[in-house]
C-alpha cells in the first residue's frame, strides 16, 4: 500500500510539560494544543474557555444597525416581512432564527426559500414579483443570499420593495443596490470575524434586534430565551456549511451543542430522535454534519426547504414528528441517489482517461439529480484530487445546472468568472460554487477551466500531507486522556479532530469489511499487550490488503470515546496506514518528521 505522506508537528518536550503544569490538562491534551500553535498559558486558556461574552457585540457587524432600524419600523407599520432564505442547512436554519425572533416581536412575518430545482440560488425575479403582488411595498430580508444579486435588487426597487441583503458570500463586479447590506467583509469595513455563515450573520441580526426591542443595551428575559434557543440553529447552520470552528464560530458551536440538548424546540427534538441522538449526554459537531444536517438538507437537495424551514419552527408536536420521519426518508433516498452518482462519475472518467492529466474534473449527465450533486463534487475532488465540477443537463431546456467542489484551496469562484464568458450565471465562493450552463458550452467550459486551474493551482504538498499532532502509544489512549481531548472541540473545519499516530502495532485478529456494500472496514489491532477496537469509513477495500500484511504496521488514527447502551470505551478511526517494513522516516525543509 502506498498511503499519504505523514507530517508531524513539531515537539518541545520541555515546553508541553511546562503547558500541561499551567494550565492543568493531560500531558496529550497539552501535546495537541502545542502542536496547534497555543504554546503559551494564556493563549490555551483562551482558545479552552471560549466563552459567549468573546461574541463580538452585533451591532459593530457591517449594515446591523441599519437593518435593525429598516425591521423595527416594518414591525411598526404593520407591513409584511419575508425572510427570503437559501434552501441548504446554513440559509434554512438562518432563516428559522430570524422568522422566530420577528414572530415573537409581533411582526406579520413569512418566508420564502426558492425551490432548488425549479428556481436555483438566491434571489429570483419571479419570486420578487410574487411577493410584491401578495404584499405591495413589503420588506424583504435576505438569508445566506443576495450579495451578488444586482439584477434583482434593482428589479426588487421597481417592484417598490425593500430589500435588506444578509449573506456571508463572496461579491460579484459591484453590490446589488439593496436598501441595507449586512456582510461581515462588506468593503471598505472592517469586522475582526469574516469567517460567520448565513446562520451567524442571521442570529446577530435577530440578537441586536432583540436587544433595541430590550433596552437597547439588553434583551428583554422573553427574547433572553430566544437567544439561548437560537445559538443551537445557529451551530447547525455554522458546522453543516462547513466554515472554520474559530473565532466566533467556535462559539457559536461550542454553546450551540448545549443547547440543542437542553433548549432544542418541538422540531429539533423530533429530528434527533429520528437521527438517534436523544440518548447522547453529549453532542459534538459530527453528531450535526453526519445526523442532523444531511436530514435538513436532504429536503432542499430533493426540492422542499420549505419542509425543513416549517419542522424547525413549528409548535405542533404531531406536526414536528411527521416532518421529521419525511425528512429522514428523504435522507435515506438522497444517499442511495448519491452512491449511483458517484459511480456513474467515476465510470465517465474511466471511459475518458485523458480527463486524468487535467488539473480539474467537469463531468456532466442527463441522469443525474441536480439537487445532489454538490455532494457527490466535493467526493470526486476528494477521489481523484483535484477540482470538480458536476453538471445535470436538462433534456427540456438544453440547459444544465451545476455545483463545483474545491481541492487543496483552490479558489473556485476566480476559476469560474475566468471561464464565465461560457456560462449563464454563477455564484459561491472559494471552496464551494454553483452555476448554470448551456448543454452545448460544456466542453469549451470543460477546456478553459482546467486550464486556469492548471496555469493557476501550484498544489502544495504540504497540503495533501496528513498532519499529525502526535506519536502516542495505544496504552496511554486512556479514557481520561482522550475524554480531555473533546475539550479542544468542537471539532471540524479549521481545527480537526485530533490527529495521532502510534508504530509497531499488530492486528489482533483478521480485519473485516462492514456496512452498505461493505463499504467500511471494522479491525482490532494490539500494542504492547493493548488491544483497541477501529473503524475506517470508505476503506472496506484495506480489508484485503491487511490481510495479506505479516508483519507490524503503523496507523494514523484519531480516538474518540464509543458511548453504547451505557457503556463507554475508547476506539480509534483509522484514517491511514503503511508497513513498518516500508515505512521511510525523513525530515521536511520546515524541520517536521515526514513517514510516507
Amino acid at each position: 500500500m502506498m498511503g499519504r505522506t505523514w507530517r508531524f508537528a513539531p515537539f518541545d518536550e520541555a515546553a508541553v510539560r511546562r503547558l500541561c503544569g499551567q494550565i492543568q490538562v493531560s500531558p496529550l491534551a497539552a501535546q495537541v494544543l502545542y502542536a496547534r500553535g497555543y504554546q503559551t498559558a494564556e493563549a490555551a486558556r483562551d482558545f479552552l474557555d471560549a466563552k459567549l461574552t468573546d461574541l463580538l457585540p452585533p451591532e459593530t457587524l457591517p449594515g446591523i444597525p441599519q437593518a435593525v432600524e429598516r425591521v423595527l419600523a416594518a414591525v411598526g407599520d404593520r407591513r409584511r416581512i419575508t425572510i427570503y432564505g437559501d434552501y441548504d442547512v446554513d440559509g434554512v436554519t438562518g432563516t428559522s432564527i430570524l422568522w422566530r425572533c420577528l414572530k415573537l416581536a409581533g411582526a406579520d412575518v413569512h418566508y420564502y426559500v426558492p425551490h432548488r430545482l425549479e428556481e436555483g440560488y438566491g434571489l429570483n425575479c419571479e419570486a420578487l414579483k410574487t411577493i410584491a403582488e401578495e404584499a405591495p411595498g413589503s420588506l424583504v430580508v435576505t438569508v445566506d443570499c443576495g450579495i451578488a444579486s444586482v439584477v434583482e435588487a434593482e428589479y426588487a426597487r421597481e417592484l417598490q420593495l425593500e430589500l435588506v441583503v444578509t449573506d456571508h458570500h463572496q461579491f460579484a463586479e459591484s453590490l446589488p443596490e439593496a436598501e441595507c447590506l449586512v456582510h461581515p467583509r462588506l468593503p471598505g469595513t472592517d469586522y475582526p470575524f469574516g469567517e460567520l455563515c448565513g446562520a451567524g450573520v442571521a442570529f446577530k441580526l435577530a440578537w441586536a434586534i432583540c436587544k433595541q426591542l430590550g433596552d437597547g443595551k439588553n434583551a428583554t428575559p422573553r427574547m433572553r430565551e430566544f437567544l439561548m434557543d437560537a445559538v443551537g440553529l445557529a451551530a447547525i447552520g455554522t458546522v453543516a456549511d462547513v466554515v472554520p470552528l474559530i473565532g466566533e464560530n467556535r462559539v457559536l458551536v461550542r454553546y450551540g451543542l448545549h443547547s440543542l440538548l437542553d433548549r432544542a424546540n418541538l422540531g429539533l427534538k423530533a429530528l434527533m430522535q429520528v437521527s438517534e441522538l436523544t440518548d447522547k449526554r453529549l453532542l459534538d459537531s459530527e453528531d450535526i454534519g453526519f445526523s442532523l444536517g444531511p436530514r435538513i438538507n436532504a429536503a432542499g437537495r430533493l426540492g422542499q426547504a420549505r419542509l425543513a424551514v416549517e419542522l424547525l419552527t413549528t409548535d405542533k408536536a404531531d406536526r414536528a414528528h411527521s416532518l421529521a420521519d419525511y425528512l429522514n426518508q428523504q435522507n435515506e433516498i438522497r444517499k442511495t441517489v448519491e452512491r449511483r452518482m458517484l459511480r456513474q462519475a467515476k465510470e465517465q472518467v474511466k471511459a475518458n482517461p485523458h480527463w486524468q492529466e487535467d488539473a480539474a474534473l467537469v463531468l456532466a449527465d442527463t441522469d443525474w439529480h441536480a439537487g445532489v450533486i454538490g455532494i457527490v463534487a466535493g467526493r470526486v475532488a476528494s477521489h481523484f484530487q483535484k477540482p470538480a465540477v458536476m453538471i445535470s443537463l436538462h433534456n427540456q431546456d438544453q440547459t444544465g445546472q451545476g455545483s463545483a467542489r474545491t481541492f487543496a484551496g483552490f479558489d473556485l469562484h476566480a476559476g469560474l468568472a475566468a471561464a464565465g464568458e461560457h456560462l449563464i450565471t454563477f455564484g459561491g465562493h472559494q471552496a464551494a460554487a454553483g452555476l448554470r450552463i448551456h448543454a452545448d458550452k460544456v466542453d469549451r467550459f470543460r477546456e478553459q477551466f482546467c486550464g486556469f486551474v492548471a496555469d493557476n493551482h501550484d498544489v502544495d504538498q504540504k497540503e495533501l500531507a496528513m498532519h499529525v499532532d502526535a506519536e502516542v502509544r495505544l496504552a496511554d489512549l486512556t479514557h481520561r486522556a482522550v475524554s480531555e481531548l473533546d475539550r479542544l472541540g468542537p471539532f471540524g473545519e479549521g481545527n480537526p479532530r485530533p490527529v495521532l499516530s502510534a508504530s509497531g502495532v499488530e492486528l489482533a485478529e483478521p480485519p473485516r469489511k462492514m456496512g452498505g456494500g461493505d463499504r467500511h472496514l471494522s479491525l482490532r489491532v494490539r500494542q504492547s499487550g493493548r488491544v483497541m477496537r477501529g473503524i475506517s469509513f470508505g476503506n472496506g477495500d484495506w480489508a484485503d490488503e491487511l490481510a495479506q500484511v505479516t508483519g507490524p504496521i503503523s496507523i494514523c488514527y484519531q480516538p474518540s470515546i464509543n458511548r453504547f447502551r451505557g457503556r463507554e470505551s475508547v476506539e480509534f478511526q483509522l484514517l491511514d496506514w503503511h508497513t513498518d517494513t516500508a515505512a521511510a522516516a525523513a525530515y521536511g525543509d520546515d524541520g517536521d518528521a515526514i513517514h510516507q
